[in-house]
């Protein structure tokens, strides 16, 4: 990541955490742990649909008031040819790549915004016993580049809500359980036996690299 992109996620991690009452990222608990540890430090519980509905994770939200809401700050953000950005932010000339299926594209109507852990999963999860401002910010998490990513849509969509003890991405399998944990860890969500399983099998086989996780509240 370049310093301009350091500099502007830092920009959107303040402007995110100001506008949705989060506290600020420089005084949020952080953990520092190899990638196994933070695995193994996912708490178990059974996870809870009851309820459920996407409508309570209130989305795409354009926090900052400059147009773009979260789904186009994050295209933006991940772009690998960075596009213009005209009226109504409507992007051109940019170009994409999705890191679960090695695809590149330039139409970003060709793309997806995952939610890494989807909002269902959430909610399953612990969400359901958060306040709604608390699921605002859960779905529009502009804080940590690892809950939301620019994907084929397709394979967004064949993903669905799934954790990793029933889909994991074609490619990247160990950054993906990596972000899948850091999130989990991120919003402080729990874990169900099987997702556990599948989460410590897949990162016994990663390099044991130290993740770097801070706490949304």
């Amino acid at each position: 990541m370049t310093r301009t992109l350091r500099w502007i996620s830092s920009l959107l991690a303040a402007v995110t955490a100001t506008t949705l009452g989060l506290a600020a990222p420089a005084r949020a608990a952080t953990v520092s742990v190899p990638l196994r540890t933070l695995v193994a430090d996912l708490p178990v519980a059974t996870e809870v649909r009851t309820g459920y509905s996407r409508d309570l994770f209130p989305h795409w939200i354009d926090a900052d008031s400059d147009g773009c809401n979260t789904r186009y700050e994050v295209l933006i953000a991940e772009a690998t040819t960075t596009p213009s950005v005209g009226s109504g932010c409507y992007l051109s000339g940019g170009r994409w790549y999705s890191y679960y299926d090695g695809a590149s594209w330039t139409n970003p109507s060709d793309l997806d915004i995952d939610h890494v852990v989807a909002l269902a999963e959430a909610w399953d999860s612990g969400a359901r016993d958060w306040t709604t401002s608390r699921r605002r910010a859960f779905a529009n998490d502009l804080g940590d580049a690892r809950s939301l990513v620019a994907v084929t849509d397709n394979v967004n969509q064949a993903k669905g809500d799934q954790d990793p003890a029933t889909w994991l991405p074609t490619y990247e399998k160990c950054r993906y359980v990596a972000e899948w944990a850091a999130v989990k860890t991120r919003w402080r969500l729990t874990v169900d036996s099987a997702e556990k399983s599948a989460l410590t099998s897949r990162a016994n086989s990663c390099s044991n690299v130290t993740i770097t996780v801070t706490h949304a509240y």
